[in-house]
């Protein structure tokens, strides 16, 4: 064999393709050879190496450049997308060549796993996306896409979290659950590259381990349809994903889970995974050495805080992933003996809600807004209702009733002290912070189911307490009960019924939401949940039958305001316009108030012809009140 300085090697191409590729470097000296005959080839005689094939074949021909410390670069196949982006090869056979044949300067990390090359990525158990390469999204529509996030979807419920225990370089063990892991070296644009970007340097020395360990079917769907759907890449990694960098990982798991390297089943855990560092002289893109120069500083690096670690969620989570996250026992603990003692009707609730009443109503008489929300902020009666919420939640008797007794010792004094307030004050006028609580609507429940999720939530999470306050203004337990009161005390059963009704929609709507966000928080699993759940649900529609109603005469209001708001006509020798419109609905008749503007002054005829025209317009018997203002 005459002595060449370029050795090709060939594996599985197509004989056109080869020919292409001779015609190409017919004016090198190149010697080809087969893969198959790869061992009996005397390396010493050739200076750079070529290789074409499928990837586990250029892995082949790499490990024997190792071996020999010999450059080598790669002439990627056309349907080798992924390759030929991961080390931005060319996709043109003559610009690939021409890179390929030149030497690199500069070495390059290489990662094994159990001694085996791992060109791409190297994946332990199920890691959907993450072990997908956002190439096969390019191609796709937007149907199409959505079609893959379903059928992947499909498939959440044959994944499971197994509990895995982690050895970096440094024998620091780290211990987690999860449902599969991706290794990779190189920046390959897979989904899992993509989330850690900054990180991943071909030159330090260091591998990089993406976890996939989602807690709740809803927390993996976010993610899943940011990355299939929206290929949004988040700055920041996904609660559902973690993240390690060393340079050597040593991977056990509690079942022996599959291993696929480069896309080919290879082996089953416990595996070892690890970088050496700048031994490979490979001939790849100018963006490729860009990629390192934007890299990190080369420190291990282990980010998994927020992933499941404690023995009760690994045995929860190994069964099935759930459709809502799972509290861990610590949290349920912490979280249930708060709300038993808040349950209580303590000397110091009871102290508290008598002063915030004695406030509300006192703001009530007054008209002040602000003395109002006072009231509210220092009023302790959201407390028993989230706690009635979670008793509700978890079929935990001694919690349903004794939040329910706070509720109705509290509520019991907020009518009596607001009454006998109401009773000795020598004032009855109904002030505009009396008469808003006086027409509970629809609108009203959903402020009470989305302030009793927000309660809920904030219950949970010992760092947003503070936020309880904003939901008890939202919410405001206290003033319409306090209105409640007011009515018992100047023995109006209308302003009673109807403030305390408003009471009442704020509280089912607290009770449900809250026990509905716990769920969804993970303190109840479901089945035990369901029966709590569906009958507040049925208290919700039954509390709203009236709510709806209302809401339709306020509608009907809205309709009847804007029908007359700035109408002109003439009532004889005069033109009247009218402004200031109010719609005020009555037990016999409802009545309309507003101003009329007139050319001159109305005579009687003149005034029932003014009359006619407003019912006439709202289509129904009222009584007229109006404000003449007269154009000079």
């Amino acid at each position: 064999m005459s002595i060449s300085n370029i050795a090709y090697f060939y594996g599985t191409v197509e004989e056109e393709y080869l020919h292409q590729i001779k015609v190409e470097l017919q004016e090198q000296k190149v010697a080809y050879i087969k893969l198959s005959k790869m061992c009996s080839v005397e390396l010493d005689n050739f200076s750079h190496m070529l290789v074409s094939g499928t990837l586990l074949e250029i892995k082949e021909v790499l490990a024997l450049a190792l071996s020999y410390d010999k450059s080598i670069g790669i002439v990627p196949l056309p349907k080798q997308k992924e390759l030929i982006k991961t080390f931005d090869l060319p996709s043109k056979l003559k610009e690939s060549i021409a890179q390929a044949i030149l030497p690199s300067n500069e070495k390059i990390d290489v990662l094994f796993c159990n001694n085996e090359i791992v060109l791409q990525e190297v994946v332990i158990g199920d890691a959907p996306p993450l072990d997908s390469f956002d190439t096969s999204l390019k191609e796709k529509s937007f149907f199409a896409r959505i079609k893959l996030f379903f059928h992947t979807m499909a498939k959440v419920k044959e994944l499971h979290h197994t509990k895995m225990k982690l050895t970096d370089a440094k024998e620091n063990e780290i211990k987690f659950s999860a449902i599969g892991l991706v290794g990779l070296e190189y920046s390959n644009a897979t989904f899992a590259s993509k989330l850690i970007s900054q990180e991943i340097n071909a030159l330090d020395g260091k591998l990089s381990l993406v976890i996939l360990a989602p807690i709740s079917i809803l927390q993996y769907v976010g993610y899943l349809f940011n990355s299939l759907v929206s290929k949004w890449t988040p700055k920041r990694l996904p609660k559902s994903v973690g993240f390690i960098r060393s340079s050597k990982i040593k991977i056990e798991s509690e079942r022996p889970l599959n291993v696929i390297i480069d896309s080919e089943i290879k082996q089953q855990t416990p595996i070892e995974l690890k970088t050496e560092k700048k031994v490979l002289s490979l001939s790849v893109g100018e963006k490729f050495w860009e990629k390192q120069k934007q890299a990190s500083n080369g420190k291990d690096s282990v980010k998994i805080e927020h992933l499941p670690k404690d023995e009760e969620s690994a045995v929860y989570l190994s069964k099935s992933i759930p459709l809502f996250s799972h509290a861990s026992q610590e949290q349920y603990a912490t979280l249930f003996a708060n709300l038993r003692e808040e349950s209580r009707a303590s000397s110091t609730f009871m102290i508290l809600l008598i002063f915030a009443t004695m406030i509300a109503t006192l703001g009530l008489f007054i008209n002040s807004s602000s003395v109002i929300i006072g009231a509210m902020l220092l009023a302790p009666l959201m407390q028993p209702i989230v706690s009635l919420s979670m008793g509700v939640l978890r079929q935990d008797h001694d919690l349903q009733l004794g939040g329910a007794k706070t509720i109705f010792v509290g509520v019991l004094a907020v009518l009596l002290t607001s009454a006998t307030i109401a009773y000795f004050t020598p004032i009855e006028q109904l002030t505009s912070e009396m008469s808003g609580r006086l027409s509970p609507t629809i609108l009203d429940l959903f402020v009470a189911i989305v302030s009793g999720a927000a309660a809920a939530y904030a219950k949970s999470n010992e760092k947003i307490l503070g936020s309880l306050a904003g939901v008890a203004i939202a919410v405001a337990l206290v003033p319409p009960i306090a209105v409640a009161g007011i009515g018992l005390g100047w023995a109006d059963w209308h302003m009673f019924s109807t403030s305390f009704l408003l009471f009442i929609t704020n509280l089912v709507g607290i009770v449900f939401a809250g026990a509905f966000t716990f769920v969804m928080l993970g303190f109840s699993p479901i089945h035990v949940a369901k029966k709590g759940l569906l009958t507040w649900m049925a208290i919700v529609i039954i509390v709203a039958i009236p709510l709806y109603s209302s809401f339709e005469k306020m509608r009907e209001d809205v309709r009847i305001q804007k029908i007359l708001s700035n109408l002109e006509f003439n009532v004889g020798e005069h033109k009247v316009k009218l402004m200031h419109i109010e719609f005020v609905q009555r037990k016999k008749v409802d009545e309309v108030y507003c101003e009329v503007v007139a050319s001159g002054i109305l005579n009687k005829n003149e005034k029932l012809r003014l009359k006619e025209v407003i019912q006439k317009t709202v289509n129904k018997e009222v009584e007229v009140l109006v404000t003449f203002k007269y154009r000079l």
